[in-house]
């Protein structure tokens, strides 16, 4: 059986949150903390709590639910057999105020189930616990930002140097601590960086990177991308640009949250620095990406690209496997979830078959960031209204969702209202609260994202755009 999903988050290991030693947990069943990734605390007294777990949580309870006599082996072993299937990472018990210890039965079920059991003291309460797993898990975003915007600055710098694409393939290495290869057109030999990972790991690579190889034999597109696990080793192909059938293999010993991005730049600097016939053009746009990458201004790179001066940021999305449109421009960044691309301002941006749309405003080089903001927003319109383009309207701004960001409780209120049509009673009676406490918060989130919350199309833009955040 596949293991559960895990929430998009960063992992902190159980044994991070051991060491807080103002919580006093201590681990007491279980396999190694250290080996124990966790993405999130939820709390439940409920007897069968599989239904509400995504996979990867401390799970938190103080034996509410579990009976109060000794001889529960098996509803304990029942209890830890569903929580171990939905994928939980450890369970953490409270002793008290309902237990005075740990349950020996729930003890006995975490050691056969190989789940990782910490006893909760009196004095910590559950709260606390959440609140120091989500400042770790923060201060592991921070460091992952960084360590992504660093691999940047250094695939920049190696991609200006006299001899670019082994330094590229270096850094790229380097960086993500393994092992890179580049392979070119049939029969020249590939260029290779970093330390090889076992034999069976690298054929299974050069498998992989054959799959997102054009070839004119195949019934099916050729994905951008592939991925594949042998041995433990995580394995990851890319299709490159330009002609020849060009592709990048990466292969490293765990999947950081930053190596897709990283891997994406060394895509995008190696697709514009290889090719035996590189046009005038190409060398002008690898030159902007290089001078952008190297902290340029986008006014001061934009005369490379040839553009008149005004563009157009274009949001695509396709519920998959279709052929990237096109788009009229070489300036595309397409992922699995979303093609970004720049287009000339007097350029006709047209609707493609199976593809939803969103185009910006004509904007200067220095307002591209916005313009990719009202792309964002026209494509979440063209989803809700169901429309194949949306070009982005000035009288209607975008909601504000961001600014919620701050704001559980309003966060919480404003889906619920949203998710029962704008009914108060109804909200306030799956709220738990009174009918006026919901219209205080719903004014509140007017305020905060700017928008009128009466206006249809804005409750289908905040609903679609709420999924995105926890």
């Amino acid at each position: 059986m596949s293991s559960p999903p895990v929430p998009p988050l960063p992992a902190v290991p159980l044994s991070a949150l051991l060491a807080r030693a103002e919580l006093g947990l201590r681990q007491i069943a279980g396999p190694p903390a250290e080996a124990m990734p966790v993405y999130s605390a939820h709390t439940s007294e409920m007897s069968d709590p599989y239904p509400y777990l995504l996979g990867g949580e401390l799970l938190l309870t103080a034996g509410v639910h579990a009976p109060a006599d000794t001889g529960t082996d098996a509803y304990y072993d029942a209890y830890v057999e569903r929580i171990v299937a939905a994928g939980a990472a450890a369970l953490g018990f409270g002793v008290a105020p309902v237990h005075d210890t740990v349950p020996s039965g729930l003890l006995a079920a975490c050691e056969r189930r190989g789940l990782a059991l910490v006893e909760v003291p009196e004095r910590t309460t559950f709260s606390a616990v959440g609140r120091a797993l989500w400042d770790l898990m923060t201060a592991v975003r921070h460091l992952e930002l960084r360590r992504v915007t660093e691999a940047q600055q250094g695939l920049a710098t190696a991609a200006a140097r006299p001899d670019p694409v082994p330094a590229v393939l270096r850094q790229l290495a380097q960086r993500t601590g393994g092992f890179a290869v580049l392979l070119g057109p049939e029969g020249t030999e590939p260029q290779r960086a970093g330390t090889p990972p076992s034999e069976a790991a690298e054929a299974a690579l050069a498998d992989l990177v054959r799959v997102v190889r054009p070839a004119t034999t195949r019934l099916f597109p050729t994905p951008a991308s592939a991925s594949d696990e042998v041995g433990g080793v995580q394995l990851s192909a890319y299709a490159l640009g330009g002609p020849g059938g060009r592709a990048l293999g990466l292969a490293t010993g765990a999947r950081a949250p930053g190596d897709h991005t990283i891997a994406g730049v060394a895509v995008v600097l190696l697709s514009l620095l290889q090719g035996e016939h590189r046009s005038t053009g190409d060398a002008r746009r690898s030159a902007a990406l290089v001078r952008l990458l190297l902290g340029e201004r986008p006014q001061d790179t934009a005369e490379l690209l040839g553009a008149p001066g005004a563009w157009r940021v274009v949001h695509a999305q396709s519920p998959g496997g279709r052929p990237v449109p096109v788009l009229g421009t070489p300036l595309v960044d397409a992922t699995d979830a979303l093609v970004r691309a720049l287009v000339p301002a007097d350029q006709d941006v047209t609707a493609h078959d199976g593809w939803t749309l969103g185009v910006s405003a004509p904007a200067a080089p220095g307002e591209l960031a916005a313009a990719d903001s009202q792309a964002a927003h026209a494509l979440a319109r063209a989803r809700a209204l169901r429309t194949p383009l949306v070009r982005h309207r000035a009288d209607i701004p975008a909601p504000d969702v961001a600014a919620l960001s701050d704001h559980p409780e309003l966060r919480r209120t404003l889906r619920t209202w949203l998710s029962l049509h704008g009914s108060w009673d109804r909200t306030a009676n799956a709220l738990g609260v009174h009918r006026n406490t919901v219209r205080q918060r719903i004014a509140k989130c007017g305020v905060l994202v700017s928008a009128d919350l009466d206006d249809p199309d804005t409750r289908m833009e905040l609903w679609f755009a709420l999924r995105d955040l926890p």
